[in-house]
């Protein structure tokens, strides 16, 4: 039906050889000549960190899996915030989201003056296209500024609570289309797709496998569902001549809680199942591996810039991932913050990654927790009272690292917080 082909496979004579070919790209310098390449990001709403390639029991994610032994993958890799409107103008726009100008609404609006990742790739001559399964991330939110192409799926409207549509089946076609037009103009092109169908509602899928009838159980069956069809734009990509070109970046944009800190869904609070998000660099002719040192969202746009031959804007806070991810190479460990502004539904949140040390700011700093995700992995055991001075020392650091975020004044929107 959609003429999608399979991507080729190498004869298993010519595997060693391969091999030995990656390894010596791995150790490649990626220098400015080196070639620009196309860059295809897929994002997948509320896909939390523990899927089957980090120890989730259930195999939920068979093509995800595979695709991720393929690639340079971050085992520690944080969303900028945990709800969509944030996450996503913030990756978008290559800055924290309360440095950008907004609205204050749950479903922000973003305005002009912000500079977004299209109009950055449309000044340095790269042609930029978007597909999206919701109708939030359809124009008029302001993701769309600089783009050449920006699409929603057919048949699906708004619904501010919830998404009930399926849409990973019409995603993929979509995406396929609009590769295979932006390949047909010359030049490197960056293409954005944002898969829904795991954020709640979760549907079940009589075509795959019935886990059970809870939410996580729902939720598993979702991700498989996504699963399939993302593995299906993978294979597209990789069977096409210009696919020995295109770095593809595949990650989320927030988590899902499933009663994890009394917490369901998403947004209103920092914990990992939140923020804590896969991010994996599928790249040809680069050696897979895994990164184990703590890496933003906030390092994308710089990345892709990088990655399509575009000039680094100076203004970009994050730094770029091109050279550790070519060269097999990782830089020092730096920390990461995450930024959840004060909207309609929340009081502000930050948290700060320092090492295996972590810091969440509730409502404008008033308070503050402190855990040790090396020991404490699920945030359960607060050390805020019980060890002063490593919490004295880090709100020192989150203060520090907090004070560099330039803080937009918030145009119109609801100012009234709501009950959750």
């Amino acid at each position: 039906m959609l003429g999608i082909a399979l991507a080729m496979r190498l004869p298993s004579s010519l595997l060693s050889l391969f091999s030995a070919f990656a390894l010596v790209a791995a150790s490649r310098s990626a220098s400015a000549d080196a070639a620009p390449m196309n860059v295809v990001v897929i994002t997948i709403d509320s896909l939390r960190a523990d899927m089957p390639w980090a120890g989730y029991p259930r195999d939920i994610a068979p093509r995800l899996t595979e695709i991720e032994k393929r690639s340079v993958s971050y085992t520690r890799a944080y969303a900028l915030s945990s709800f969509t409107s944030k996450s996503v103008g913030g990756l978008l726009a290559g800055q924290y989201p309360s440095s950008l100008d907004r609205d204050g609404d749950f479903f922000t609006r973003y305005f002009p003056p912000n500079v977004m990742l299209g109009e950055r790739l449309h000044d340095a001559g790269v042609r930029a296209l978007a597909g999206h399964a919701h109708m939030y991330l359809d124009k008029g939110h302001g993701f769309e500024q600089g783009f050449d192409a920006w699409r929603v799926v057919p048949g699906i409207t708004f619904d501010y609570n919830k998404d009930p549509w399926v849409t990973s089946q019409k995603l993929t076609p979509l995406a396929v289309e609009m590769l295979t037009d932006a390949a047909s103009h010359d030049g490197p092109f960056f293409a954005w797709f944002h898969y829904m169908d795991p954020h709640d509602v979760y549907q079940p899928h009589p075509e795959g496998p019935a886990y059970g009838g809870r939410a996580r159980d729902l939720y598993d069956g979702e991700v498989r569902f996504t699963d399939a069809w993302v593995g299906k734009l993978v294979d597209f990509i990789e069977a096409q001549p210009w696919g020995k070109h295109t770095a593809i970046v595949i990650s989320a944009d927030h988590g899902e809680a499933f009663g994890d800190h009394h917490e369901w869904r998403h947004a209103f609070e920092l914990y990992d199942e939140l923020v804590h998000v896969p991010l994996m660099f599928l790249v040809p002719g680069v050696a897979p591996r895994r990164v184990e040192v703590a890496r933003s969202h906030l390092d994308l746009a710089p990345t892709i810039l990088e990655l399509v031959g575009a000039p680094r804007a100076a203004d970009l806070p994050g730094t770029s991932l091109a050279s550790e991810v070519l060269t097999g190479k990782d830089d020092a460990p730096r920390p990461v913050l995450c930024d959840l502004p004060e909207d309609s539904f929340n009081e502000r949140r930050r948290s700060l990654l320092d090492g295996s040390m972590k810091l969440i700011a509730f409502a404008n700093d008033f308070r503050y927790e402190l855990y040790d995700l090396e020991h404490d992995p699920g945030e359960k055991q607060d050390l805020w009272k019980q060890d002063p001075e490593r919490s004295k020392a880090m709100v020192a650091r989150y203060k520090a690292e907090s004070a560099k975020i330039r803080e937009a004044k918030v145009r119109g929107g609801i100012a009234k917080h709501k009950d959750k």
